[in-house]
């Protein structure tokens, strides 16, 4: 059996000075972050939110990662190999590396997190990230072997997710239930406290980088006011703020103590349509509906222009995109579509989303340009709970009660196949990923699959290439946009950003002066 060898050298970082005039004994570095909502956790295994997840990443490190740009960098694996079915990965670890507490970093902690991660009795929210795995072995202190249950070529960059971050196997025994609440991994900080909207973190002393981080501490703030937030960075009360509304935008520039992080994220912005249910089982709808909306004036209106226009189904910064021919607007030609399929007085409809402001004002939006073509939209604002039980209490096509909602995805592996397979698989029906359209396509599908079948990178761009096109011209999606990551921070802070996730991203050689 051939087998590839695959070799990740880490990047070089990116080297920060003191500022100009400031003496090596400057002031200790105590950077605050202030963000939008609570933590739900600390453990990464248990983690399904942006928040807590970047929170996790300040504290524990995967055997892979993502850099700021989303690309594939070791993390606590030195190299792996794969055969060429993509079912056998053997991982060489970094050597001489320790949680805070003293506790080894080897392969049976490596195999500790993987099964435990993957354990469906443990009822953690990431389990499906392990899903995959048959066994995992310890083939020696710092050599560890997973055998998949079937291929599955996108395996390395689905072990850079926060979800399969590496876990400290005595705080676990310690704490059970509670170690949420006290979980502390190998990253470049280590808790302190976590209490009610206050999280604080101290520089890691075992740290496996020498002489990182360069911040001492790190406080982050969970403020859900907007006006407070910024307040705070104004104030110099807090260093670095997410997110910051697009009308606010205008307001922070003309501080010039305040940098304004704008950058397109990896979010792809989308209706779904029950394709298995009329009217959208018909692809003449679904293409009609994607000609009747102005995606421009969906930037400008929703986003105050801080959105792209989409060209994918999902975002170019993924490894793997394939650029797509845009859907225009034409609002006679999507008329014509709809008289074609039987519907030329258009139809009524009942689009679904949450209860945040843009949520609200993007089911508003479809409201008013879908009404152009005869298509009668009521809108519905669901708080998350209630949203979330009718999402996956009756999770079959024919029973479903959402006919579209409004929603998004953004991918955490950097990886076509999780840019897409939730949302586009048809084995990824709700409640096993998040198929809420109930798209079905044999050739998306056996496009994705053959994404899955190798490592090669060739033959994965192939077939995501396919996947994408297919999906795109077929109008699985009401397409609709790609937002911006928005935030601001103090000029004082170098090497803070954030990741095209939406998740806050702190450079180890990040310094604060």
């Amino acid at each position: 059996m051939t087998r590839m060898f695959v070799r990740l050298l880490m990047a070089a970082g990116i080297v920060v000075g003191a500022q100009a005039g400031q003496s090596s004994g400057a002031r200790a570095a105590d950077l605050v972050v202030a963000v939008s909502d609570n933590l739900n956790g600390l453990d990464p295994h248990d983690l399904n939110d942006n928040i807590s997840q970047a929170a996790a990443r300040l504290t524990h490190e995967g055997l892979f990662k993502l850099d700021r740009d989303m690309k594939l960098v070791p993390g606590l694996a030195e190299s792996f190999t794969a055969n060429d079915t993509a079912t056998e990965f053997v991982f060489k670890l970094k050597q001489g590396i320790s949680f805070p507490d003293g506790t080894p970093f080897n392969a049976s902690v490596v195999k500790f997190s993987f099964d435990r991660g993957g354990n469906p009795a443990n009822n953690l929210k990431r389990q499906s990230i392990y899903v995959m795995i048959d066994h995992t072995d310890v083939v020696d202190d710092y050599t560890v072997k997973v055998t998949l249950k079937y291929p599955f070529g996108a395996f390395p960059n689905n072990l850079a997710h926060p979800g399969a971050m590496i876990v400290n196997p005595t705080l676990v025994t310690k704490f059970g239930k509670d170690f949420t609440r006290n979980a502390t991994g190998t990253g470049p900080f280590e808790l302190v406290s976590w209490g009610a909207d206050t999280l604080k973190l101290k520089k890691n002393a075992k740290y496996r980088m020498a002489g990182l981080p360069k911040i001492d501490t790190l406080t982050y703030r969970s403020v859900a006011e907007n006006g407070t937030r910024l307040a705070m960075l104004q104030a110099g009360e807090a260093h670095f703020i997410t997110p910051v509304p697009p009308e606010m935008i205008k307001l922070v520039e003309k501080n010039a103590d305040i940098v304004v992080f704008d950058k397109p994220s990896l979010l792809s912005l989308f209706a779904t349509m029950n394709s298995q249910k009329k009217p959208f089982s018909d692809v003449r709808v679904r293409q009609a509906l994607n000609l009747a909306v102005d995606k421009k004036a969906y930037s400008k209106v929703i986003w105050s222009g801080y959105a792209d226009e989409l060209d994918s189904p999902m975002a170019p910064g993924l490894g793997y995109y394939s650029k797509q021919k845009p859907w225009p607007y034409d609002v006679a030609k999507a008329k014509a579509l709809l008289a074609e399929a039987g519907y030329p007085n258009g139809f009524d409809v009942t689009i679904t989303s949450g209860t945040s402001t843009l949520s609200k004002r993007s089911m508003e939006f479809l409201q008013q340009q879908l009404a152009q073509v005869g298509v009668k939209v009521t809108v519905e604002s669901l708080e998350a709970g209630v949203l979330t039980s009718k999402l996956y209490t009756n999770p079959a096509p024919e029973t479903a009660t959402i006919q579209m909602l409004v929603t998004g995805w953004s991918s955490s592996t950097g990886d076509a196949d999780w840019g897409i397979r939730p949302f586009l698989w048809s084995k990824g029906w709700p409640p096993v990923l998040n198929n809420f359209a109930y798209y079905k396509n044999k050739e998306v599908d056996d496009a994705i699959e053959a994404g899955l079948s190798t490592i090669d990178p060739a033959k994965r761009a192939a077939a995501y290439a396919t996947a994408q096109k297919v999906a795109w011209e077929d109008a699985a999606l009401l397409y609709l946009g790609m937002s911006h990551n928005l935030a601001a921070y103090s000029k004082r802070l170098k090497g803070a950003s954030m990741r095209g996730d939406q998740q806050f991203q702190l450079d180890e050689d990040a310094t604060l002066n």
